[in-house]
């Protein structure tokens, strides 16, 4: 089989959606299938030994994340010249804007089924790009008039079909879980993280994601700050990089907890990524605006239990007090809850031991499972197609 995946970010793995297509693509080509990501240019260095390949088009920075790359496919010759030469037996758009039109132009001329994963609230992209909620109404539109395109619809997560169903949505839609890689970290990872980024022998609060503030950064910001005002010495580790890291570090300032906060920029070496995962006593993830917690599953694969925000996506997987913890969307909600678990260090070290054995699933597993449901959309779509072409026969 030969399966293409469509992505407006790849490598340099920046978000979810990259890793998360970089995993697609590697364990496809693991399992003797021929798997090509299709995505704008980044300067990836020596690409070999990947196990699969990269067909990318010109690519130029967003001025506002210059960390994202966007491109013109139809514009690039070479890019044309490439693409003609692959052959593809399905296509999975892994986003609905440049890199999924080009998918579905791929698609259609083949004549070949194409798959489209919902990763992304885009209603509040939209609305924060624009500050419109009409514009953000019509980009909505656009989205769900894309996913109406696709042969196929998978989302993430339960919560994140539903968010596709409030868009306005009405077909249905393949709940399609990410996966985490199992490892296990050597104590060499934890001791360079922590002399990598200087970090003192005290309980650390880590973020691993986008530097932005719609990810809810200034409520764990703020939330550092009211556990030191209550005596609880820690450090805060925010892992990524952003649109907003000059502001927030500013707010670091303002509250006062500078000496104590680190940011570390964007980690590309998943080992030292791993050790900070395996140093941290709690993983502190509020986000209402991801659609799933493929990095509260990497904390849990290290043992470290996550903190996250009643009702949103990540909270989908936790049981509170089981295999994580809840709290309300309020720094003094997150503060609370930390000074508990860190009160009680050894049930929080159970609580962790519980996520490993509950959270995670292996990508091995995910990708038999994204297999067998290519296959099985590739073999409808024959036979749809198939008895149009009699229909129109007779």
């Amino acid at each position: 089989m030969n399966i293409g995946q469509f992505s407006d970010s790849f490598m340099p793995i920046v978000d979810g959606v990259g890793r998360v297509v970089f995993n697609y693509a590697s364990y496809i080509g693991k399992k003797g299938h021929e798997s090509y990501v299709i995505a704008p240019y980044g300067k990836t260095g020596y690409r070999g030994n990947l196990g699969f390949d990269i067909v990318t088009y010109t690519g130029a920075p967003l001025p506002s994340s210059p960390q994202y790359k966007v491109g013109i496919p139809i514009l690039d010759r070479h890019y044309h010249k490439r693409i003609e030469e692959v052959r593809l037996d399905i296509v999975h758009a892994h986003s609905p804007f440049l890199a999924g039109q080009e998918a579905i132009r791929i698609a259609t001329a083949r004549d070949v089924p194409i798959i489209g994963t919902f990763h992304s609230k885009y209603y509040d992209d939209f609305y924060s790009v624009t500050q419109s909620e009409m514009l953000a109404t019509l980009g909505v539109k656009y989205v769900v008039n894309y996913f109406e395109r696709c042969t196929e619809v998978w989302s993430v997560s339960h919560s994140s079909a539903e968010t596709l169903r409030s868009y306005g949505y009405k077909g249905d839609i393949r709940v399609m879980e990410n996966g985490t890689d199992r490892v296990e970290i050597g104590q060499a990872d934890s001791k360079q993280a922590r002399q990598d980024f200087n970090l003192p022998d005290l309980p650390i609060l880590l973020y691993v994601g986008q530097i932005h503030v719609k990810k809810n950064l200034r409520t764990v910001i703020r939330a550092s700050a009211e556990l030191h005002n209550m005596g609880v010495a820690h450090t805060l580790v925010l892992c990524g990089q952003g649109p907003d890291m000059d502001m927030l570090k500013a707010e670091v300032d303002q509250l006062g907890i500078a000496p104590s906060t680190v940011f570390t920029g964007h980690i590309s070496d998943m080992s030292l990524l791993l050790g900070l995962y395996s140093l941290a006593s709690l993983f502190v993830f509020p986000s209402l605006y991801d659609t799933a917690g493929l990095v509260v599953k990497e904390a849990a694969t290290m043992g470290t239990p996550s903190i996250v925000v009643r009702g949103s996506s990540a909270a989908e997987i936790i049981v509170d007090g089981e295999n994580g913890f809840l709290c309300d969307d309020s720094p003094e909600s997150i503060a609370s809850v930390a000074q508990a678990a860190l009160a009680n260090a050894k049930n929080t070290q159970l609580i962790g031991e519980n996520a490993m054995s509950t959270l995670p699933k292996d990508w091995d597993d995910v990708v038999d499972d994204v297999i067998a449901n290519y296959n099985r959309v590739i073999k409808e779509y024959s036979q749809s197609s198939m008895s149009t072409r009699l229909q129109n026969t007779y």
